[in-house]
């Protein structure tokens, strides 16, 4: 195919030097706009200088750009980053003939494949790549140019982000990597990992406007910033409209923000399969990521950003498996003996204990002293019983003589609480007392006055010793103090002016087991907190659920 330009001719046009240029780049324009067809039906489209661009690219559709070069301004630089599947990407440089005294040739024009263009004399490919990787192209040409940009996704749609710069003095947006970007993985355990990276040139030069980020998540390292970013997205986290590092100071619902400093913080981004953790730390080099789940690979990567432009650069990724949790020393059990666990809320540990029944019928005895403890009681590797344990829980499981058993209690909570378990082949003996169905203490609202209180619980038919116990709160306090209470701990621990009464109560019909008790000598329109303790013959206690009640202001 050969182009004709009788329209338009040197002759005509009475141009020389940079005019004659000039020409030339409007005469080519004009004829890729005639040969739109070449060109997938896109528009060519001038490329801004200075500007990081972003580019929509459409599946198995080239998309293309041009941009010129004065000869003020010979020197050019062009970044290009993917920002989701590999790309292949060209320049292609249009020769201007000056030295042929303008003759153009009757064949001279773009093409839209490679193949062809090696028949043009006028085109040169300076420049291909197909990857995901970051590329920069940097060129120097005496006379002025033309150059066009070609864009290809043969796998889906996606978009890249291209920067221009005719000024290499002063137009470098993206910081300097060392000579060796490689971050280093130095200490691997169950729930971390400390890194290390040589820092960036641009950092040791400007230190106040270059930032480190880090990246931690569980699928692959990411080649850019805005590779991260579009793979959150599309797994469902949201961190932001544009790229976030990192200036996120927002958080949405798939956000959990943690603000370590006034130059660090921290934001796991809630996707559908994992979190993604999202670190930014100042200009430091070396991190250590806590938290992580045991025996599990995770992908490192750390991205130097120049906090000026918003640009970053990317080191290259490392990845680590974190150490297997370590097996939980088994706690020998013996029959019948209590043993009281503690959990400080802010380490995920577990405790194991292990009992051998001595008949076929044992009975596990759960109190807890403070908080929820998730128990789960196992044999041979099979659970039985996995649930949340709150308050006194009783269960008996049938097998065989000198089966054993394993018991495994964590916090159900992030706050301390505490627990007492005890382990018996003999039923009958239980250091635990019997308890009723019902723990709650129950008040009588007409029985109620302005210095007395009058409340019931409910009885067993074993004859226990019960102990009432009041203490005036402030009604500002009352959650805190009910939450924070110790059922574990007896009367022993009360103060004797608190103590109310203690007597000896049971009922062989259960029916009718239901002990009362008024309080008097109380003030007018004052908060109380009443507290029942059921103490058992072998001197083991149960406490019943704390009751708040408050006196009336008129009577």
């Amino acid at each position: 195919m050969s182009w004709k330009y009788k329209a338009f001719t040197l002759k005509d046009a009475k141009l020389s030097g940079l005019g004659l240029y000039t020409y030339l780049i409007v005469l080519l324009v004009k004829c890729a706009c005639i040969k739109r067809n070449l060109y997938n039906n896109y528009p060519i489209v001038l490329l801004p200088d200075g500007r990081e661009t972003t580019i929509h690219v459409l599946k198995d559709i080239t998309k293309r750009y041009y941009f010129t070069l004065r000869e003020n301004s010979p020197h050019f630089s062009i970044a290009v980053t993917p920002c989701d599947v590999p790309i292949e990407w060209n320049i292609l440089h249009y020769k201007t003939a000056l030295g042929s005294l303008g003759k153009i040739p009757d064949d001279f024009g773009p093409v839209d494949d490679l193949k062809t263009q090696s028949q043009y004399k006028d085109v040169t490919t300076l420049f291909h790549y197909k990857g995901n990787s970051v590329e920069t192209y940097v060129g120097t040409f005496s006379n002025p140019s033309f150059f066009m940009l070609e864009f290809l996704s043969s796998e889906r749609d996606t978009h890249i982000t291209v920067y221009l710069t005719t000024d290499l003095m002063h137009g470098n947006r993206f910081p300097e990597l060392p000579f060796d970007p490689r971050i280093e993985v130095t200490a691997v355990s169950h729930n971390s990992a400390s890194l290390v990276w040589k820092s960036s040139p641009s950092a040791l030069k400007s230190r106040e406007n270059i930032e480190y980020c880090l990246l931690v998540n569980e699928k692959h390292n990411y080649k850019s910033l805005c590779a991260a970013d579009t793979a959150v997205r599309s797994a469902g986290g949201k961190w932001g409209q544009q790229s976030t590092f990192p200036i996120s100071s927002y958080s949405q619902e798939t956000q959990s923000v943690m603000v370590l400093s006034n130059r660090e913080f921290s934001i796991v981004h809630k996707t559908n399969n994992a979190d993604v953790r999202q670190i930014c730390i100042g200009n430091r080099n070396t991190y250590t990521v806590f938290n992580l789940s045991s025996n599990t690979q995770y992908y490192f990567d750390v991205f130097v950003v120049n906090l000026n432009t918003n640009a970053s650069a990317a080191y290259t990724g490392s990845f680590a498996k974190t150490l297997a949790e370590p097996k939980p020393k088994l706690i020998q059990m013996k029959d019948g003996k209590i043993v009281r666990l503690s959990f400080d809320g802010i380490r995920q540990k577990s405790y194991s204990l292990e009992y051998q029944g001595m008949h076929k019928k044992v009975q596990f005895t759960f109190q807890t002293c403070r908080g929820q403890i998730r128990a789960q009681i196992l044999k041979n590797g099979k659970i039985l019983v996995s649930e949340t344990i709150e308050n006194l829980r009783h269960i008996i499981l049938k097998g065989k003589v000198m089966d054993k058993y394993v018991v495994v209690l964590k916090s159900a909570q992030r706050y301390p609480s505490s627990i007492m378990v005890q382990a018996s082949s003999y039923i009958h003996k239980s250091l635990f007392p019997l308890f009723p169905d019902n723990l709650k203490i129950k008040s009588f609202n007409k029985l109620r006055t302005c210095d007395s209180i009058t409340i019931a619980w409910l009885g067993t038919q074993e004859r226990s010793m019960y102990c009432v116990y009041k203490k005036k709160i402030e009604e500002d306090q009352i959650w805190s103090d009910m939450s924070n209470v110790d059922k574990c701990l007896g009367p022993e621990s009360r103060p004797k002016s608190e103590k109310v009464s203690c007597k000896y109560f049971h009922d062989v019909n259960l029916q009718k087991a239901v002990a009362t008790e008024t309080i008097n000598g109380l003030e007018k329109g004052v908060s109380y907190m009443l507290d029942v303790y059921l103490m058992g013959s072998s001197g083991t206690l149960l406490r019943y659920q704390g009751k708040v009640v408050k006196t009336r202001k008129k009577c």
